[in-house]
């Protein structure tokens, strides 16, 4: 029965692949000149990120948290995939204000601040350099876990890995979508015949540790204080975090794809496809009646050569090979194209200075020197490069949900098509930061290192600030004294200030006793001014009310003698969609107060 079952998989994958294979613009398009990514390539290249972690985590999960792992991969993996509606959420409110690509770290300059910023590159580069590192390694033990060989050749093997990867980038060869489809049609047939040849070999002990481990589970979280039972889950999740790294690969390669709609497409295809494929394989392994201890970096390849002998435990180690060393370029080339948006960004030129393979070769060497000292730091040791990767993972995941939440507390939702419930998001940013926090307590070598890292980052950030560019964009600005002067060329008695913002600065008073005035974020640049009547000013470190009542003064003390007429627009959004809108209009009510010589008026014009 088995052999009739997986000859009908196997023809079935086939069939469905030659269809694939025969659709035109399957991973490419073309269009307005330039060549484009379907959500297909991206998610498939954001899979096979995803899908290295299959290799070490369910290994690493049940040495913290024992049989209980069972219960808390599947867990984990609805939590990530309620993350990735947030991710969507933020794809498009980086398309809207112009910033394509960078992933978090676009997202909390935006939202945070460049200083805030450099955390979520530090966080980052975390995360880069340990995906080289534990992936290289975890590649190195799948590779030879059918023979024995001494632990100098080991660390060759993983520091070997490391260093062609990085040769190869210097050379400028780089996977592509093509070549990631080739790979991800053989891990597609490779994996979906463990898993049904693991689900034929269930039986009734399989079933009863199964059945066991959500019993445990369930009796963990019953005690006698909700505190308790709270702290018990996150502990549990945060140690299964690690199984889905690489989520948010999708966002960085917004890029690449027409809009945030294929964006959401490729978040779709991956909770359909890695979504499941990782939770049910953690679950058929850690079920099986093998003693983890002895397997824990190659947990995978022994339980594929237990269900189908050694051969196919031979080629799921290739592919776990394969992937992983695939791991190492993604981080290698992730790495640098990060440091290459900082750099440019930051006027640092010498960095990003390429060969003639157009490589961004001086990067790569220093990328494999850094992932070269963290081998050697940690001995090669999966378990320890594992309790490191999970808190720059965790840290991303706690910084984007939090730009988001002030993000559309600030800004509403109105102005975008897609949007989630707030309250889900909060109480998603509460569970990432628990996790955070309980892995900063609990595991000092991953603290310790990414606090050095995010130390260094800061450091850096704060002595290139002088670099910033958004100093080009606040010289842009007009200064209080030229709408001044624009007024005082007005013999009208009365003068309007209009406070708008850019799209909605009008000519609602075209005669030169009237002021528009907008304020805006240097890091988005300078808006389009629409004529001489209107005037720019950067929010900078004070707020806006802060900025609006300085203005008001300076208004105040040069046009003693005139009537001025402070006009503001009528908020739209509702006290729930935007938080912020409440607080804005309480303190534009202290106004009419502070400055009892003008006169105020808020209004909403129909346009048509």
């Amino acid at each position: 029965m088995k052999t009739t079952v997986l000859l009908a998989l196997n023809a079935g994958l086939i069939i469905v692949f030659v269809v694939l294979l025969r659709q035109k613009g399957l991973l490419t398009h073309f269009h307005q000149g330039r060549v484009w990514l379907t959500f297909f390539a991206v998610g498939i290249i954001t899979l096979m990120d995803e899908f290295t972690s299959i290799f070490y985590v369910p290994a690493e999960a049940y040495r913290f948290i024992g049989a209980s792992a069972i219960v808390y991969i599947v867990l984990t993996s609805l939590l990530i995939r309620f993350f990735s509606t947030r991710l969507t959420e933020i794809a498009e409110i980086l398309e809207h204000n112009g910033l394509i690509g960078g992933g978090v770290y676009s997202f909390s300059y935006l939202v945070l601040g460049p200083m805030v910023s450099f955390v979520a590159v530090a966080s980052i580069m975390v995360d880069y350099i340990l995906t080289a590192c534990i992936s290289s390694v975890s590649a190195v033990a799948n590779a030879t876990s059918f023979f024995a060989i001494s632990d100098p050749m080991k660390m060759a093997g993983v520091l070997g890995i490391i260093w062609a990867v990085a040769g190869l980038n210097i050379l400028g060869i780089r996977d592509n979508a093509r070549f990631t489809f080739s790979i991800f049609i053989l891990a597609a047939v490779i994996i979906l015949n463990l898993i049904v040849s693991g689900l034929l070999a269930l039986d009734q002990a399989s079933l009863g540790r199964i059945h066991q481990a959500a019993g445990e589970s369930l009796t963990h979280l019953q005690t006698d204080s909700w505190i308790s039972s709270y702290g018990r889950f996150i502990s549990k999740i945060a140690f299964c975090i690690l199984a889905y790294s690489g989520v948010e690969s999708v966002l960085q390669t917004a890029g690449l794809v027409r809009s945030w709609r294929e964006i959401r497409k490729a978040y779709l295809f991956l909770a359909l496809t890695v979504g499941v494929v990782t939770p049910l394989v953690s679950v058929l392994a850690l079920s099986a009646p093998i003693d983890f201890k002895q397997h824990e970096g190659d947990l995978i390849t022994y339980y594929a050569a237990l269900l189908n002998g050694a051969p196919f435990g031979v080629a799921v180690a290739a592919l776990a090979s394969i992937t992983l060393m695939m791991a190492v370029n993604t981080a290698f080339v992730a790495s640098s194209e990060l440091m290459e948006r900082v750099a440019h960004r930051y006027g640092f030129q010498w960095l990003i200075v390429t060969n003639r393979r157009q490589s961004l070769y001086r990067i790569h060497l220093i990328s494999a020197t850094f992932f070269s000292v963290i081998i050697f730091l940690t001995k090669g040791s999966q378990s320890l490069l594992a309790d490191m990767y999970a808190m720059g993972i965790l840290a991303t995941f706690c910084i984007n949900m939090g730009s988001l939440i002030l993000y559309r507390y600030f800004m509403g939702t109105k102005e975008l098509d897609y949007s989630t419930s707030r309250l889900g998001t909060l109480a998603l940013w509460v569970i990432l930061v628990s996790c955070f926090v309980f892995l900063a307590l609990e595991k000092h070598y991953a603290t310790l290192m990414w606090a050095t890292v995010t130390l260094v980052v800061l450091a850096g950030g704060f002595l290139v600030q002088k670099r910033a560019p958004e100093l080009r964009e606040i010289a842009k600005a007009d200064s209080e004294m030229s709408m001044i002067l624009y007024l005082a060329q007005s013999p009208a008695k009365k003068l309007h200030l209009l406070f708008r913002r850019t799209p909605e600065a009008g000519l609602e008073f075209p005669e030169r006793n009237a002021a528009y005035i907008t304020f805006y974020s240097p890091r988005l640049g300078t808006p389009t001014k629409m004529g001489e009547h209107h005037f720019c000013f950067p929010l900078t470190k004070i707020s806006l009310y802060h900025r609006i009542v300085s203005l008001l003064k300076v208004v105040e003390y040069e046009f003693p003698d005139r009537e001025i007429v402070v006009h503001f627009g009528w908020p739209m959004s509702s006290w729930l969609d935007r938080l912020a809108v409440g607080v804005m209009v309480f303190n534009l009510m202290r106004l009419p107060r502070l400055f009892p010589q003008m006169e105020f008026v808020m209004r909403y014009c129909v346009r048509t």
